[in-house]
């Protein structure tokens, strides 16, 4: 007999429901196992949509495949439309994982008229909301552990890691974008690397070789925010933590440099502010370099606009000098 493929929703509330990992229901397990050659082709038909729909009407493969066209407003409309079914209000849904491999390759597709975009909804299922939240704890954090429910009954968590573990498994056509022509693209390109989960030391070395040579200033902070994420997630951040020490103190860098670097040691180690430290960020930070970093989805994140200000303020300072942005719920 075959796999019944169909939740029992009483082991969902009385908390059995982990009998489903592994499973044909486990997200996780059905994007681990899309081959290549399904992926590469775009071959939508054979990825198990309807399994994941949870009673919407619109199948999320059914937009990704008006998301390959070469009009840039059917793409924009698709794109648009896809993002409604993949998450809401920080709710990542069950199809959203099956769609990331496939967005990433709209990104890495030279000739598609929204590569941005499409790279912009993998990172919304990929990360949690911060909900305006910039401190130590929660600055750079890619998801919280434990067990989370989308609304539409899906397990979050196992969606979010399906969503991570693709990215890491993609992680080879996302580090070519690293050296694409348009900066706004290599910094969503960073942007994804940073929430890759699984084996990712190639991936932080290559974004700690490409900040270099990089000469755009907003990419150099995104090459840096991003190694220093994906630090906090796996289990050993020294490298990059004795990295960012040696940037921000080091005069030879570009402030651009120097207070990403600043920022990730606030989260990549928990003792006490150094003096020194807070001297660096008073000297750098000014105007210019927050319209630098202000736009940067790490800092969007946390607030837009003056998310550079708003992101220091906590870090420095602690929650409680933001407290008008906690979360109602």
């Amino acid at each position: 007999m075959g796999e019944r493929l169909v939740w029992d929703w009483q082991r969902v509330l009385d908390g059995t429901y982990e009998v489903y990992a592994g499973t044909g229901l486990d997200v996780r397990t059905v994007v681990a196992g899309l081959g290549r050659e399904v992926l590469d082709g775009f071959r939508l038909d054979e990825v198990p949509w309807e399994r994941f729909r949870f009673g919407r009407e619109v199948s999320a493969g059914r937009c990704l495949a008006r998301a390959r066209s070469t009009d840039p407003e059917v793409v924009r409309l698709a794109l648009g439309e896809l993002a409604g079914l993949l998450s809401h209000q920080g709710s990542v849904h069950a199809a959203a994982p099956l769609c990331v491999p496939f967005l990433i390759r709209l990104g890495a597709d030279r000739a598609h008229p929204r590569r941005v975009n499409a790279l912009g909804l993998v990172t919304e299922v990929s990360r949690m909301q911060h909900w305006g939240w910039g401190t130590r704890e929660e600055f750079l954090r890619t998801a919280r552990e434990g067990t989370s429910w989308g609304i539409d009954g899906y397990a979050m968590h196992w969606a979010v890691e399906a969503a991570r573990r693709a990215v890491a498994a993609d992680a080879d056509l996302l580090l070519g974008l690293l050296d694409d022509p348009a900066p706004e693209l290599r910094v969503r390109a960073c942007d994804v690397l940073a929430t890759a989960l699984g084996d990712t030391g190639a991936i932080a070395a290559a974004l700690r070789a490409r900040s270099a040579v990089e000469p755009v200033p907003g990419v150099r902070a995104s090459l840096v925010l991003a190694a220093a994420e994906l630090a906090r997630s796996h289990s050993d951040p020294h490298t990059t933590a004795a990295w960012c020490d040696a940037l921000w103190p080091d005069p030879a860098r570009p402030a651009d440099v120097r207070v990403p670097a600043a920022m990730a040691r606030l989260c990549l180690d928990e003792g006490p502010v150094p003096e020194e430290l807070r001297a660096v960020l008073d000297a750098l930070v000014d105007d210019g370099l927050a319209r630098v970093l202000d736009d940067l989805p790490w800092l969007r994140h946390v607030r837009s606009p003056d998310g550079l200000a708003e992101t220091l303020n906590q870090l420095l300072n602690g929650p409680q000098v933001s407290a008008m942005l906690k979360p109602w719920f």
